[in-house]
This record gives C-alpha cells, sequence and structure tokens, in this order.
C-alpha cells in the first residue's frame, strides 16, 4: 500500500503525476462502482422500462359491464385466483429460468458491446475517412470541369429572350 501511494504522488512511466491523473483514478472508482453497486430491491424499474408494457391486473384482463355481474364470491375468488397465480408462476419462472436467461443476456449484450466497440464504430469512422477522400476529389473534379463548363453555357444561353404572343 505504501509503494501504491508512493507511486501515485510520485507517478510513473505509464501514469505522471498530472491531474489526468487524478482523473482517472475517479473513472477508476467510478467503474468499481458500476460492478459493485447497491441493488435497489424495492424500485426494480427506475428507468420505467416495463410501465406500459407488461403491468397486467385483473381489472385490465377481465371485467364484467353494467348489468351482467357474477355472485360477488366468485368475482372476489376471481380476482385471488388471477393475482395469487400471476405472481407464484412469475416467482416460479424467474427462480427457474431468470438466471440462465441472465446470463444468457450477458453474453449477448458483452458480445453486442464487443461488435459495436470493435467492429461498428472503426468501420463506420474508415467509411467517413474514405467517403470524405471521395467527396474531396469530386469537388475538385467538379469546380475544375463542371464550373466553367456550366458557367460558359450560362453566358451563352442568358441574352435568350422568350415572348408569347396571343393569335386572335
Amino acid at each position: 500500500e505504501i509503494l501504491h501511494s508512493f507511486i501515485r504522488k510520485q507517478g510513473n512511466i505509464y501514469k505522471p503525476n498530472n491531474k489526468d491523473m487524478e482523473n482517472e483514478s475517479l473513472n477508476e472508482k467510478a467503474m468499481d462502482d458500476v460492478h459493485t453497486k447497491e441493488i435497489d430491491l424495492v424500485n426494480r424499474d427506475p428507468k420505467h422500462i416495463n410501465d406500459d408494457v407488461v403491468k397486467v391486473d385483473f381489472e385490465d384482463i377481465i371485467a364484467e359491464p353494467a348489468g351482467t355481474y357474477s355472485f360477488d364470491g366468485v368475482w372476489k375468488a376471481s380476482f385471488t385466483t388471477f393475482t395469487v397465480t400471476k405472481y407464484w408462476c412469475y416467482r416460479l419462472l424467474t427462480a427457474l429460468v431468470g438466471i440462465p436467461l441472465a446470463l444468457i443476456w450477458g453474453i449477448f449484450f458483452a458480445i453486442l458491446s464487443f461488435v459495436h466497440i470493435w467492429a461498428v464504430v472503426p468501420c463506420v469512422k474508415s467509411y467517413l475517412i474514405e467517403t470524405h477522400c471521395i467527396s474531396r476529389v469530386y469537388s475538385i473534379f467538379v469546380h475544375t470541369f463542371c464550373d466553367p463548363l456550366f458557367e460558359a453555357m450560362g453566358k451563352c444561353f442568358s441574352n435568350i429572350r422568350v415572348s408569347t404572343t396571343k393569335k386572335v
């Protein structure tokens, strides 16, 4: 620990002692926080991803219009059956399938991030560099050959006047 703090204060060939090093230290701490942050067990959808998608209650599925009511006991039992069944089936499915799916989704998004960072962005940047070069050559071609041609044609045809007369 003493050697580590000494190197931090003095800097080394890889991390010189400057403000970037301090910022890097903060970034390292932030990176640790991402992987070790506390999970919120109360608000499990803080970004409201599923607000309008899977929020299904008994009243959203089964409704009796006025004049066609079932017995109150049947209605209460149906409500309880629906709610409890949905609750425990969801819990059972998440217990059985949740962790394997979390593993699969973790791998999927890791691969997606890898492909985006190491393939897509470099390809797009390369494409933009190449198209910039081609657009410069095209621009030079247009300004060298087409501009004088169309300017000369414009001067040739600029004195042409068209008039119309009605025949009666």
